[in-house]
Formats: structure tokens, sequence, C-alpha cells
């Protein structure tokens, strides 16, 4: 796998990269790649991201386009029209290919994966991966978003069925804790209804019903 990667991410860079955005520089745009590889899971700063990869904030914006337009990242927009005025306006960044963003991470083997510090951000990229492509197979428009307001409350995944938004918490645990069920238990009062639809998406094997939130194993997506 190491090796078909390296050559699939040499082919993007040094091939598609340069015919998509004429890069003079390689080796910048390498960095800035496996920047925003370090930033998936996280609320987009592009202003920091540019000053970390030592470009300006509008050739960040451009490169981040050509990464979203040729599907390795998604940017996962805020949803706005829930409870609050005082919401976070950034998207969230995700890699789709989890294999390709452990290569950029220099993660080598699932046995280093699982004592990594980015493995929930990698779990919530798989779980963000497949919902997103369950809405393809249907040939439908995705409808996920996330939800942060201004205390850091955050719900790592929205879904938008118009009527109502389902919440989706995701945890790369094994084992459901108590604490996993607080984000949703948030919500629901915000919504002023405790048995509103929400899930949590973890990473046992055991998909099951808790206090009305449906506990779907990753296997089950």
């Amino acid at each position: 796998p190491t090796v078909w990667l390296s050559d699939y991410y040499r082919t993007y860079v040094e091939r598609d990269v340069r015919e998509l955005l004429n890069v003079g520089d390689l080796e910048t745009f390498g960095r800035f790649v496996r920047l925003c590889a370090g930033r998936s899971g996280q609320i987009l700063n592009v202003s920091g991201l540019a000053a970390d990869a030592g470009v300006s904030h509008t050739t960040a914006r451009r490169w981040l386009s050509v990464l979203e337009a040729s599907f390795l990242v998604v940017l996962l927009r805020p949803h706005f029209r829930s409870f609050s005025k005082r919401l976070t306006k950034s998207p969230k960044l995700h890699f789709l290919d989890t294999g390709l963003l452990c290569y950029l991470l220099r993660i080598g083997s699932p046995a280093e994966l699982l004592t990594h510090s980015a493995r929930g951000a990698v779990f919530e990229a798989f779980v963000v991966s497949e919902l997103l492509k369950a809405y393809a197979h249907r040939g439908e428009d995705p409808a996920l978003w996330y939800w942060r307001d201004a205390a850091g409350h955050e719900m790592d995944i929205l879904v938008d069925l118009g009527d109502r938004q389902v919440p989706v918490e995701v945890k790369s645990g094994a084992t459901v804790a108590g604490d996993f069920l607080d984000a949703l238990r948030y919500w629901r009062r915000l919504a002023g209804d405790g048995a509103a639809p929400a899930a949590l998406v973890y990473g046992g094997d055991a998909s099951f019903m808790r206090e009305g939130v449906a506990v779907r194993s990753w296997r089950h997506l």
C-alpha cells in the first residue's frame, strides 16, 4: 500500500496538478497538501494554512478548490438554521481517501494508527466519505453539514432532511463510553425534544439503540 499510495500521490502532484494549476514549485504544493492532511477533521483557517505553507491567501483558496474538485478533499459547510445566530462560519476539511490521508500523515500501519493522535480525525474522515458515497450511489445531492456554536459545542455531522436535522456524532473508540452521547444530549436540549432523532457512529462491531440514539458500527455504514 505504501508504494502504491506513494506512486499515486506523485502522479497526482507531478502530472495532474501541474496541468491544472501550472504549479511551478511542486515542493511548496506538496507541503501544502501535507498541511491540509494535518488539518483533516478541523475547522479550516485558510489564512493560517496559507501562512504555514508560505503562499498567499488567494493561492491557498485556489489550491483548495482544485483539491476539492478532484475529490481529494471535501469542505463540509456549517449549518446556520439552528438555535443560535453566533455560529462558526468556516468549513470543516476532510480527506475523502483515508489511505492517502494516512500516507500523508506518515502513518505506516493499522497498529500505528490505533495509537496515533490523528486516529479520531482519520475515523471521522472515513465516516464522512462513506455517507457521501451513499448519497452518490442514490444519485442524490449530499445534505451533510456540521454544526458548532460560539461556546464550542459541536456536532460532527448534521444530516438535513428538510423538515428536520439529524445530528451524527463520530467516535473512533471500540466501546461506547458514557460521554459519547454528551453532544447529542446537548443538541436535544437545544431542540427542546429529548427524543429527537440522533445517531452515533463508533469504532466497535455492534449496532444498537441507547437512550433513543441509533448507535451504529462503522462496519454497518
